[in-house]
């Protein structure tokens, strides 16, 4: 039997995840990203590290442009604004260091006096420095993104003419990594703080309301440590003992999420292409906050920024207490290279669980990817969960119209989706569950990408706190998208994306206090020109339809004329 080929597994879950059990992976073809900004279009390698090639792109810019905007449902009121946008693209590949960086900052001045004007700063950046190669390294990455407020918000899609229900969302975290050898024994051991923060304020609710539950701000901690052989070390069988601690602290009634692991595993080869693995082990979790400050009537207090005040004197309340023995058994399957399938089902949580994922890859032209996953977790933490598994090279895309960052981030060594951890920004903890899968094509000078997905959100909160109606309640997300990219010749390109994404909400999740549906669907297209190597031009349009249940309902029309200068 070939025992090599199981050292891609490294002895079931070598390398503990730091706060989730599976990161959904996404694939997308690369020539319908390099139509979304200037680093793409630098040519050569889009930044896998195997290459070797070393590079250093750094492409600042300069955008202007003419947006218009209606409301097709509402009464048709024509939205005029002119945006100015600055913003940075930038790349870094060396032996030892891997590295991206895509920021924006986009004004928007308003035609109309009874609009606003409006600003946005969105960006992602990933890093990897090899301190000691293939030993030590520290990873970092940082993230600011819009998002809904509550369950009743917008999808962050098309978010041109602003919204009371989005706000902007910033994230990073950094931490060390060490994977190495003592003997036959591989060592494994991660670290990594992230801090979260939420800018909305001054959420208005009506006379009797209860106070929705809006994430302010939160560190996290996440340790993990493993160590184990591969199969055919000292045993015919692979193995490993991995433990980890994992925290958050969330500013909102001084909320804690504290998790504590530790477990065994063994991996069983059945055949060159088929293990039996499995998995035995202790975990203890505890989710606790505090109780808000009440009036002389017993209601809870209300700050200026619309989020509850906390009682600082007040004892800590449970609000999740789970601990016993947890276990997992599954199956390994590697055919090829090009195709690999990892399912488990087992006991966590105090109920069943199951989770696994699927790739399959059989040539350049098509990718395939499935993944399952189920976990508990905090709003911050799941964010940085998300954010540390996104590749250090990618294509940042964004909505031609608005500017946003898609919600979704590709990269030629792997990719990544936020959908469902910005379903809302609320700051109780919550058990999700849910699937993800991503089909790519290319077929001559077309590319093709498809994503779908669904989560589930469980959340938890003490139930005789402030937020005990927030206690158990539940909402789930079906979100779907598609890419379609054509280069018509060297200089120019059509781009085109239709998504679709439905929110059910519970109970408590929305400012009227009742279960609420939002459904947002929309299309946008748009025309890129290199006109030089450093001057360009887009068109784009756009339709988007955005129903929330009980709310009105909107059909926004949009068009953008830009053009764009790389200071390169």
């Amino acid at each position: 039997m070939t025992m090599q080929r199981w050292s891609a597994f490294s002895s079931g879950k070598r390398g503990l995840p730091l706060a989730a059990l599976a990161v959904a992976l996404a694939v997308v073809p690369q020539a319908a990203l390099a139509q979304q900004g200037p680093l793409a279009q630098q040519g050569g390698d889009r930044g896998e590290g195997s290459s070797g090639r070393q590079r250093t792109v750094v492409v600042p810019y300069l955008e202007v442009g003419q947006l218009i905007s209606a409301d097709l449902k509402n009464g048709g009121d024509l939205l005029t604004y002119s945006l100015v946008a600055v913003g940075v693209d930038a790349a870094v590949q060396t032996t030892r260091a891997e590295a991206q960086v895509s920021v924006r900052y986009e004004r928007r001045f308003s035609w109309n006096d009874d609009f606003g004007d409006q600003d946005a700063i969105s960006g992602i950046a990933r890093a990897n420095v090899q301190i000691i190669p293939n030993t030590l390294s520290i990873e970092a990455g940082a993230l600011g993104i819009r998002s809904r407020i509550d369950g009743a918000g917008a999808a962050p899609s098309n978010l041109i003419g602003g919204s009371d229900n989005v706000t902007q969302v910033y994230s990073a975290y950094a931490g060390p990594t060490l994977a190495t050898q003592v003997g036959t024994v591989d060592v494994n051991a991660a670290y990594r703080i992230g801090y979260t923060k939420v800018d909305a304020n001054t959420v208005a609710l009506p006379a009797g309301q209860r106070p929705v539950d809006i994430f302010g701000d939160s560190v996290s901690h996440a340790a993990s440590l493993a160590f184990g052989q591969q199969p055919g070390g000292f045993l015919p069988i692979g193995w490993s003992v991995s433990g980890g601690y994992f925290r958050e602290d969330a500013s909102q009634l001084d909320q804690r999420f504290e998790d504590k692991i530790i477990r065994a595993d063994v991996t069983v080869p059945v055949s060159a292409t088929l293990a039996i693995v499995g998995g035995v082990g202790y975990e203890d979790i505890e989710i606790s906050e505090r109780d808000a400050l009440r009036d002389a009537a017993g209601n809870p207090v209300v700050g200026d920024d619309g989020r509850l005040v906390t009682d600082q004197n007040s004892p800590r309340l449970l609000s999740y207490d789970q601990d016993g023995l947890i276990w997992d058994v599954g199956v390994l399957w590697r055919p090829s290279r090009r195709t690999s399938l990892e399912a488990r089902i087992g006991r966590r949580y105090d109920s069943l669980t199951y989770y696994g994922s699927f790739t399959y890859t059989p040539s350049q032209r098509l990718a395939a990817n499935l993944t399952v996953y189920d976990l508990v977790a905090g709003f911050g933490s799941r964010l940085n969960d998300n954010l540390a598994g996104l590749p250090t090279q990618f294509d940042a895309t964004r909505n031609p119209l608005s500017g946003d960052l898609n919600s979704c981030v590709f990269g030629g060594s792997g990719s990544g989706c936020l959908n469902d951890s910005l379903q809302s920004v609320a700051s109780s903890a919550f058990r999700t569950r849910g699937v993800t899968g991503q089909v790519s094509l290319t077929s001559g000078s077309w590319t093709h990408g498809l994503g779908a997905g669904y989560s589930r959100r469980k959340f938890f909160a003490a139930d005789t706190g402030a937020l005990a109606g927030f206690d158990q309640t539940i909402d789930e997300v079906w979100f779907a998208s598609y890419v379609g990219a054509k280069q018509l010749d060297p200089r120019s390109s059509l781009t085109g994306t239709v998504y679709a994404t439905y929110l059910e909400n519970g109970p408590g999740q929305t400012f009227n206090g009742a279960g609420s549906d939002v459904l947002g669907i929309g299309t946008n297209a748009a025309y890129f020109r290199n006109f030089t190597n450093r001057f360009s031009g887009s068109v784009a349009v756009g339709l988007d339809y955005f129903d929330p249940k009980g709310f009105e309902s909107s059909l926004i029309a949009s068009a953008l004329l830009a053009l764009r200068y790389s200071f390169q």
